[in-house]
């Protein structure tokens, strides 16, 4: 018998698949603007030019890709970490145990990867997006929460919105085999074996060419409803392929998917567009001067070529036989009027010409913010760190946005991804927290994250989020190492303080090292053990 979907299922991949072609429809020019910003950045923008002359030259001087790959230098030295504090002094444990659990799960899922990936997106794109979601096969089967990048070319968010969560659905994109189908949704390959395939809509990618007939279009169906008898959001999602249903959140969690209602996207713009939740990226800026200085080197790698070949203007008057002409190897040619013959020389491009193409390119690099200050370079005369570092920090005042705009959308990802450790976990993880300066292993557990209230109510721990960058650049880190040094000498902190201020690799075991040396030394002087323990006032 030939297997059927339940009415409500049809339904769903009926409504789902009418947003679907409203959205996609939305997204054809959006689309088309990726992968021309894509072809900017790898320099084959000569593509999309009518050819005129097959043999004219097409040179490219990759101005706007080196840009784009200094700024996400930039930005790559400020990879976020999230350091989570209390709220309150009865806090601090459960902060110290959910931020190892934050730094272990960035860690499994390589995250420093995955913002290098957001960058990118952000850069060329306009506009980068991260899921935060729970995988159940992390950490050897206990489960753990994660961020990670989502390519722009496979999520759709509705067009008539500002805001991402005021969106009437979120469509995320992507492709797998009909094998794979088969294997995960035994039941349901059937009916999607029978139907066509929309999955060439997702194929892009100019050398790599799957067969799309091989291939099925996964769509997981976001939706956010509002309960107007509760007074809350409730996130589903459904799971289609070929207009069927494979998977819908409301059979195991009707109460919605995530507890804390709110898609679990996180959307951050360059620069943002008016009337749109999305945004324009570096190329949509500086592409037209790229575009120009490279039109303008054709004109005179053209002209380099002229040039560059003699021509030679013989009349029938003069004489001369131009295939004679023509042989070099002869010392003697014989003609009877010689002025008939003359040479044509290509004038040269005025000099401006070659200076403005040299100021477009600079202009690219000075206007956005990827100038020689913020690529390392420093005038003739500079060599301290801290004056290296305040050049650089002047001239990267636009990657300085960008990295404001990212860490704060890392902190809000951070706050779903402790949400979705309190709703999801319920297996005991070790994880190792700093206790008196030594590392101890603990067990974390949901329960933690949770406190008892009068009436049997227990209540969500809530915590501060700040941002710090993982790595900072070496000017900057010998700028900080400098300063510590300054103070060290001034008496105004110990060593150890100055130790645990300053940036080089290999610190974690200097200051194992310290503290072995300090718990040798302090039992031979219990007096100046106590005087140090107890502020000197034994």
């Amino acid at each position: 018998m030939k297997p059927r979907q339940s009415e409500t299922k049809r339904r769903l991949a009926e409504e789902a698949t009418a947003l679907f072609n409203e959205f996609r429809n939305a997204y054809a020019n959006e689309w088309r603007r990726q992968e021309h910003n894509e072809r900017m950045y790898r320099g084959e923008h000569w593509y999309d030019v009518p050819v005129t002359d097959p043999n004219e030259p097409r040179p490219v001087t990759p101005i706007l890709q080196s840009t784009i790959e200094n700024v996400s230098a930039d930005l790559a030295d400020q990879t976020p970490e999230a350091v989570i504090e209390p709220e309150s002094a009865a806090d601090a444990y459960a902060a110290q145990v959910i931020d190892a659990v934050i730094r272990r799960n960035h860690d499994a899922a390589s995250y420093p990867v995955e913002y290098r990936k957001a960058v990118h997106d952000l850069l060329v794109g306009g506009w980068c997006v991260q899921e935060v979601g729970y995988d159940a096969a992390e950490n050897g089967g206990l489960g753990g929460a994660f961020i990670r990048h989502v390519d722009i070319r496979s999520i759709l968010i509705d067009p008539l919105v500002t805001d991402l969560n005021d969106s009437r659905a979120v469509f995320k994109l992507a492709l797998r085999p009909r094998a794979w189908i088969e294997a995960h949704y035994p039941d349901a390959y059937p009916l999607i074996e029978s139907r066509p395939t929309n999955a060439a809509e997702l194929v892009t990618d100019e050398i790599l060419s799957p067969d799309p007939k091989n291939a099925v279009l996964l769509i997981e169906y976001w939706r956010r409803e509002y309960d107007a008898k509760d007074d809350v959001y409730r996130v589903h999602m459904a799971l289609l392929a070929n207009g069927v249903v494979l998977e819908d959140s409301r059979d195991v969690k009707p109460e919605g998917y995530f507890s804390h209602g709110r898609y679990p996207f996180v959307l951050t713009t360059l620069y943002p567009r008016k009337g749109s939740a999305l945004g324009f990226g570096v190329v949509d800026l500086f592409g037209t001067m790229q575009l120009y200085a490279d039109k303008l080197d054709q004109l005179v790698l053209k002209n380099a070529f002229l040039a560059s070949k003699n021509k030679l203007l013989v009349t029938d008057a003069s004489g001369f036989d131009p295939d004679d002409l023509r042989d070099w190897s002869k010392d003697v040619h014989t003609g009877e009027n010689l002025n008939g013959v003359t040479w044509m020389t290509t004038a040269p491009l005025p000099n401006y010409l070659l200076s403005y193409i040299r100021s477009i390119r600079q202009d690219i690099k000075e206007e956005s913010g990827a100038n020689d200050s913020s690529r390392g370079a420093a005038p003739g005369g500079v060599t301290a760190a801290r004056a290296i570092e305040a050049l650089q920090e002047m001239s990267t005042k636009r990657a300085r946005m960008a990295t404001d705009q990212l860490h704060e959308a890392f902190r809000e990802a951070v706050r779903l991804e402790i949400e979705t450790e309190r709703e999801f976990n319920c297996f005991l993880r070790p994880v190792t927290i700093t206790v008196d300066g030594e590392p101890k292993e603990v067990f974390f557990d949901s329960d933690v994250l949770r406190r008892s209230a009068p009436g049997g109510v227990l209540l969500p721990v809530e915590f501060l989020i700040s941002i710090k960058a993982v790595r900072r650049s070496r000017f900057a880190a010998a700028a900080q190492n400098e300063l510590m040094m300054n103070l060290l000498s001034l008496g105004a902190i110990t060593k150890e303080q100055a130790v645990s201020l300053m940036v080089f690799e290999g610190k974690e075991q200097v200051q194992k090292s310290m503290r072995e040396a300090a718990e040798t030394i302090e039992p031979l002087f219990p007096e100046r053990t106590k005087k140090k323990r107890f502020g000197g006032n034994l």
